[in-house]
Parts: C-alpha cells; structure tokens; sequence
C-alpha cells in the first residue's frame, strides 16, 4: 500500500491521497495518507516520498508509524486519521504505470492543510508531558515555513482599503478587535479585522501558527479566513465579507422580524453542521470558545457562517479537555469553563445552545425579561420553568406565524436547547448528535434534559 501510495501522491494535483486498505483473512484495515508541499516538483515529490518510504521500514510491524522532511508526508495507521469520503483506491495507479496510460484525477484533500495537521499532530504527541500545549508554534513543525498558508497581505494595502481604518468603515466592534469593511485594488470586498491584544513574543508566535491552522479550516457554515499581516504591535485578519452582518440583528437589532420559521431553522442546523465539523470532522479538535449570535454572521442566502476565531483553541487529540484562563461571554458560557477554566468542546455545545434558545424567542439571553409583577427571569430561567410546565410555545417569538411552524417541532428544539445546556458537560450531546436530532422527526424518546444552573450574568 505505502509503495503504491508514494507512485500516486505525485500523480494526483495537490499532492496529496488518503487511502486504505483490508489485511487479507480477517486482519485490521490499514490507513495511509502521502503528501508533498505544492511548490515541490512532480519528481521532487517521488523523491522524497521515496526517502521516506525507506525510512518507515524501522517503524514496522508498529500499528503507526510516520515520516517526514521538508518536503513531504507519509503516514500509516489501524486507527482512521481523516474522513471516509477522502479516500481514494491507489491500486490502479501501480497498473497505470506499467500500461503507460495517461492520469487524469481531481484533488482529493485540500492543497496543504492535512500534511500541516498531521505533522502538528506529531509535533503536539512529542510534547504532550507540557501542560500549556494549546497550539503550536510554527518553528517546531518541519518544513513549515514552506507549507501554503494564508495570505500575507501589507498592511499599506489594508490600510487603503479601509481608508485608513475610517469610522466609516466600521461595522463591529468587540473585545478582541474593531471589524472594519474594505475593498481592495481588484474591487473585492473583504472584511478585516484589527485585533485587540498586547504584543509579545509568545502573542507573535501563537498568532502565526494558529492563524495557518485556521486558514485551511474551509466549510459551508464557516466564514472563510483569507489572509492576515503582522505590523509592529498591529495583529490583522481578513474575512470574507458578510453583507447581511450579524445574526443579532435579525433576532433584536435593526432587522428584527425578518426570519421566518424555516430561516430560522435553517440558521440552527447550520451552526450545528460548522460546529461538528471543527470538533469532529476536522484532523484537530478546535473549540471556538466564543460562540454567540453576534459571532454568527448570514450570507446572501441567510445562511449562517460561524466568524470570529479570535478565541478559537486546539485540543490535542490525547486529551479531553484544557485547564485554561476563562475568556468569552458570560450569558453564553458553560458553568465549568467560567467557574473552573475546564474548557472542552462541550463548552461550545453549552454555548450553541443558549443560541437555539435565542433563536427560536428572539430575546437576548442576559437580558432580564419582567412580565408585569412576576419577577424577572433571565432567558435559561424562563426557558426551563416553562418546560417544567410543559409550556414551551410559550417561549417563541411573537413575531413568528403559528401557522408557519410544527408546534411539536418548535417543541423538541426547545429541548434539544435545554439538553445542550445542562450541567454536567458529559451529559451534553456532541454536536453530530444534535444534527441527527435535528432532522429526525417527531418529539425526543428516552431524553429529558436536567436543570441548568443559573449564572448571574450582571
């Protein structure tokens, strides 16, 4: 398999393939994965996959074993390392070669980014005794400089495409940076962030390597980062651009009463589809740590983009969560991440659900609701004492046509909010789990969220 991985990594543009394949009389599947940096030659790449190649022989018979150079990645394991559908049958590429026939083939994996995340991956396994590892600097990973990442753009050029950084550009503004609108000498139009944080040499570091990381992060439901610029203490991204803004202004900004029913749900299942993707799909666990609804952004078709990654951490795959200083939004965060700093992907799920719950009745979550002289509640209070009575309707936006939407459907979203936010994070479901609730039909069996725990948030 690894011979005929090395003949077909270099015939495949992006050179890079996923592959596996089956021990004969019952044994282990075996998955492989080869790539070489875009800016090698066809032949440079066959080279040094050969080397590598080689240089696996001492790793036999372990269950995994890699190598890597400069210029190329090769990796075996019983264990599945990337997605199923990335797989690609190399057999025929050895048959190709002896038959002379021309090879005409797709990318399989995204140009550069999984070589980067497998070799992270190695980097973080080697330094796994350091308890602070939550990314990873650029110079421990071989080869770095020489992988593609994102683009570098001068900051003379973001300058003019914002006017300089002009209050009239301005269109968010939050802890972490101003976001500003800008156009660029080719006339497209971008969204660029100035980041809000002191300088240091770690802040350098950090920002480097995770910014790279990030911008091989490409899905349907994530704002797409396309480049960023270091300036003197001045750290920078550039995002797509997002015409239709925040969705806090839809729920109770100046859009307010603009989506109906089916957009809202559609706005649900999307963030839950992004979020499965950065904790599960993804070959590192990244928690986004700040997910709120002015973080989800609506493109032309009123489909959400999870944005901001400002906050964003990777998880090394031998652990379950991070000990680590709290930041976020209070309102939307899990108890053990604002009390303890326990941070795992459950903390997003913590997080999302408070916005499901957002959603669907338009109310800002620590916003104190008053209802003439019953005391106030805050959105999670009255979400849950209305479910103990079995009167969840009556959380739903009155800006909502009741004729517009299944009451049981309504219903069990409200529940899938509460089961997101209980307090135990083992008990929150992951978010692949929630998507599959989401388009099942008809009400929970078997699932009755446990009472959240009521964080004041003034």
């Amino acid at each position: 398999m690894l011979m005929n991985l090395q003949t077909a990594t270099p015939r495949i543009t992006g050179f890079s393939v996923a592959t596996k394949t089956q021990v004969p009389n019952n044994g282990p599947t075996i998955y492989a994965f080869g790539q070489c940096i875009e800016t090698i030659t066809q032949i440079g790449c066959k080279d040094c996959l050969n080397a590598q190649y080689n240089n696996m022989q001492s790793c036999l018979p372990n269950s995994d074993g890699r190598a890597f150079a400069n210029g190329c990645f090769l990796r075996y394991s019983t264990t599945s390392f990337f997605p199923h559908n990335q797989i690609l049958d190399v057999t025929r590429f050895s048959k190709q070669v002896t038959s002379k026939k021309g090879i005409i083939i797709g990318g399989v994996v995204a140009g550069g980014s999984l070589a980067l995340i497998l070799i992270a991956l190695f980097s973080m396994i080697r330094r796994r005794k350091s308890p602070k590892m939550i990314s990873i600097p650029r110079g421990d990973i071989p080869g770095a400089s020489k992988l593609k990442g994102p683009v570098a753009f001068s900051y003379n050029v973001l300058k003019t495409a914002t006017k300089n950084f002009s209050e009239e550009n301005k269109i968010g503004e939050g802890g972490f940076g101003v976001v500003y609108k800008g156009t660029l000498w080719n006339g497209k139009v971008v969204a660029i962030k100035k980041l809000a944080s002191p300088y240091s040499n770690k802040v350098d570091e950090e920002f480097e390597s995770e910014v790279k990381l990030i911008s091989h992060v490409h899905h349907r439901n994530l704002v797409r980062l396309l480049g960023c610029c270091s300036k003197g203490h001045d750290r920078i991204l550039v995002y797509e651009y997002m015409k239709n803004n925040s969705l806090d202004k839809f729920l109770y900004g100046d859009k307010k009463y603009s989506l109906n029913w089916k957009q809202r749900y559609e706005v649900i299942l999307g963030i839950a589809r992004g979020l499965a993707y950065l904790h599960e799909e993804f070959h590192v666990r990244i928690i986004h740590r700040d997910i709120k609804t002015n973080n989800i952004l609506l493109d032309d078709d009123l489909q959400p983009r999870i944005a901001d990654f400002g906050l964003a951490r990777l998880i090394p795959e031998d652990k379950t969560h991070l000990n680590t200083k709290f930041a976020g939004t209070l309102g939307y965060t899990s108890p053990e991440y604002a009390i303890h700093g326990q941070l795992s992907e459950k903390v997003d799920v913590y997080s999302y659900g408070i916005v499901v719950l957002e959603i669907i009745s338009g109310q800002k979550c620590n916003k104190l609701e008053t209802d003439g002289d019953v005391a106030g509640e805050y959105l999670l209070q009255k979400a849950w004492n209305l479910y103990e009575r079995g009167m969840h309707l009556e959380l739903v936006d009155n800006a909502l046509d009741p004729q517009d939407y299944d009451a049981d459907e309504v219903k069990k979203i409200i529940e899938i909010g509460l089961l997101c936010t209980q307090p135990s994070a083992e008990t929150r479901p992951m978010m692949s789990e929630i998507m599959v609730m989401l388009k099942k039909k008809g009400l929970l069996e078997n699932m009755r969220p446990t009472m959240p725990i009521f964080i004041e948030t003034n």
